[in-house]
């Protein structure tokens, strides 16, 4: 039988001290996935999260504001919107003239012009005009 000596014994106990560590400092500041899906859940409900497909940041929902009208108010004042052609299309696009509206140019005058501007270079890249989405 091997005699073992204190300072082998210190040896031993910093190196298994230095070896387990990091595996119990990670298991205690890591949250278990319970945890993940109720602070998910709660930021769900609290409106915090960020809408899928959105870049922006949510809004604060004000908790005191409430609507002044009933919901057959808001739905008949849609409706009369609608019917008088003031609700505005779905969707995020720019505001395009309207069908039938008369060019000023003949078309030779535009390809005529859209020529010029590709041999200036002015013409923006595919996908990449002010209206395109940020990458």
């Amino acid at each position: 039988m091997l005699k073992s000596s204190p300072m082998l014994k210190l040896v031993v106990a910093v190196t298994t001290a230095l070896v387990y560590a990091p595996v119990a400092m990670a298991q205690a500041s890591s949250p278990s996935r319970a945890e993940v899906k109720a602070e998910t859940k709660a930021a769900e409900k609290q409106g915090a999260l960020t809408p899928a497909g959105e870049g922006t940041t949510p809004t604060a929902k004000d908790a005191g504001a409430k609507s002044t009208k009933t919901r057959a108010e808001r739905k008949a004042e849609a409706m009369q919107a609608r019917k008088e052609g003031k609700l505005a299309p779905a969707g995020a696009a720019p505001d395009y003239p309207k069908a039938g509206a008369k060019s000023t140019k003949t078309r030779a005058e535009r390809k005529a012009e859209t020529r010029e501007a590709r041999k200036e270079g002015k013409l923006a890249p595919a996908g990449e005009g002010p209206g395109s989405p940020a990458k």
